[in-house]
């Protein structure tokens, strides 16, 4: 029976050097960890900043595109004024043509 009772102090005594050494195995691991933690880190601030950059650019591209439908409404009366405006001289000019016309014909009847 002491031969069992040595054979178990010596496997306490094991236990502990083994998890000391798998505590060193583990720091060997830790400190890749900590390069692949460092780097995960650096690729978030990255994504983070990217989405910082693309959210301003939407809300000035969102506010650009306010203006100009704010623009185009202020427009939008003074457009129709000149289409109004525009579809008047295209009639004078089309009654204008017509007197001419008429003109040039009275004066082909007065040379006959």
């Amino acid at each position: 029976m002491s031969q069992f009772s040595w054979e178990s102090d010596v496997m306490e005594q094991a236990q502990p050097e083994q998890q000391a050494d798998q505590q060193f195995a583990d720091a060997g691991t830790l400190a890749m960890s900590v390069d692949d933690f460092a780097a995960l880190e650096e690729r978030i601030l990255r994504a983070v900043n990217l989405v910082k950059r693309e959210r301003l650019a939407r809300a000035e591209a969102e506010e650009r595109a306010l203006r100009a439908e704010m623009q185009l409404r202020d427009q939008a009366p003074r457009m129709e004024q000149m289409q109004k405006e525009l579809d008047a001289h295209l009639a004078e000019r089309d009654h204008v043509r017509q007197r001419v016309e008429r003109l040039l014909q009275q004066l082909d009847a007065l040379e006959l």
